[in-house]
């Protein structure tokens, strides 16, 4: 740590490997309950982030949006990660990972059962409000999940560990579109003509059906977290009894949030996660809308399908980014996955079609590896206190999914869609630049 003194970095370090010593004896399989409930928390988020690609499309019908208007689903959302983020890295810097955890579970529990008033209301604003308080308690659980696995085992493979434990986050991803394709979309569908020649009572009614649709699976989703929140409190931790300590020996938040923001590497590591969030919520916000326009007449539970075709190439992603980084340097393999997906972005934006929709299919399995990769990078060769507060930060960068997708929208209503597909394309060059920044630099531990 820059600007400490010796005996300081020395006290801090001691602190952080007494910490590791109980988390390592749980991974050892003596306490495998918590660390499944650390896995299952990949998936929940998955499933929470990926049902709000459904409800863009979803939502568009009920409330005759148009893109940039049904785009506000993400921006609502993300906003609730960078809004909370930062809060929630200071929760856990403070009374520890455990209680971060809960808490983040009863935001998410409390957003999902909103969505029941909303429905009832059938009101757009309140819809955003409850996905806002989704995504508030998915910060808590963000922040506090993605550090303790770059900690929990040696720090010279942290990356490739992320990569393996996000590699569950795919299955909660694809739980989420199944459970939007088989309990919300209705398969009901008219055209704009079809509606204006309905009477209002009859127009009314199909919408009220099309809104209520989300409220048996959000108040399944919403109950289950809550049990799981109640699981996580009854179930027995590895002993964290140094936190309070370590917290004492940590600087003050204030000056480890100016020496974060100081050091350029770790600013290009905020600009290049925001970018890529945005290029992933952007891609899978509109792929529905994308396959609808390239391939007219595709019903929505079919261009769902599509959505499919995107989490099971991102979750073979993950998995196989996590093998090959035992051999090619992670800096370097994100250049290539990166500049493999600026070319795949422009063929959609070219070809629009069959060869359009795959190509965008194609970037999912590229995508894969460049989340919890620019992650690692960001916190790597960093004492506990600074982890925390750079993984919270770099959390708040997901306000990049309301932000870019907003811009995609937008590009599409003026543009068309394919043409929007180039606002991904220029993203993945923002996270080309990042990793051939990282690929000059010399190896350092955690990569």
């Amino acid at each position: 740590m820059k600007g400490a003194p010796l005996e300081s970095r020395v006290d801090s370090q001691t602190l952080t490997r007494q910490a590791r010593l109980p988390l390592a004896e749980a991974a050892r399989g003596r306490r495998w309950l918590p660390l499944l409930t650390i896995i299952a928390l990949f998936f929940l988020w998955g499933m929470a982030n990926n049902l709000n690609d459904v409800l863009v499309a979803q939502f568009k019908k009920v409330f005759t949006l148009n893109d940039l208007q049904a785009g506000l689903v993400q921006s609502a959302f993300y906003l609730g990660y960078f809004l909370l983020a930062l809060p929630a890295g200071l929760f856990m810097r403070r009374y520890g990972y455990k209680n971060a955890v809960v808490c983040g579970l009863l935001f998410y529990g409390l957003g999902a059962l909103l969505f029941w008033p909303a429905a009832s209301q059938r009101s757009y604003g309140f819809f955003l409000f409850a996905l806002f308080v989704i995504a508030s308690g998915l910060a808590f659980l963000e922040t506090s999940a993605n550090p303790f696995v770059t900690v929990l085992g040696p720090a010279e493979t942290a990356t490739r560990r992320l990569n393996l434990a996000q590699a569950f986050n795919p299955l909660g991803s694809i739980a989420g579109v199944w459970i939007g394709q088989r309990f919300i979309f209705s398969g009901i569908e008219h055209t704009p003509a079809e509606l204006a020649a309905m009477s209002p009572a009859a127009r009314s009614a199909y919408l009220m059906l099309e809104a209520t649709s989300v409220q048996v699976p959000y108040l399944v989703i919403g109950l289950g977290v809550l049990a799981w929140a109640v699981l996580i409190l009854s179930t027995r931790f590895p002993d964290v009894s140094v936190v309070a300590a370590e917290a004492e020996a940590m600087p003050a938040p204030a000056g480890a949030i100016g020496r974060l923001l100081r050091d350029g590497s770790f600013r290009f590591a905020l600009l290049a996660q925001f970018f890529y969030v945005g290029a992933q919520v952007g891609v899978w916000s509109y792929m529905i809308r994308y396959v609808q326009a390239a391939l007219p007449g595709t019903p929505y539970r079919q261009a769902a399908n599509y959505l499919f075709y995107c989490l099971a190439c991102f979750m073979a992603g993950r998995f196989a980014g996590a093998v090959l980084m035992r051999w090619v340097r992670v800096e370097r393999l994100l250049a290539w996955f990166a500049a493999v997906n600026i070319a795949l972005a422009l063929v959609a934006v070219c070809w629009s079609g069959q060869i359009g929709a795959w190509a965008l299919v194609a970037c999912s399995f590229f995508m894969s590896v460049m989340y919890p990769t620019i992650f690692a990078l960001g916190v790597k060769g960093r004492d506990d206190g600074e982890r925390k507060l750079a993984s919270a930060m770099l959390v708040m960068t997901i306000i990049g999914g309301a932000a870019v997708t907003a811009a995609l929208g937008a590009v599409s209503d003026g543009f068309g869609i394919a043409r929007a597909m180039a606002v991904p394309a220029l993203c993945f060059v923002v996270v080309w630049l990042f990793a051939r920044h990282h690929a000059g630099r010399p190896r350092l531990a955690g990569a």
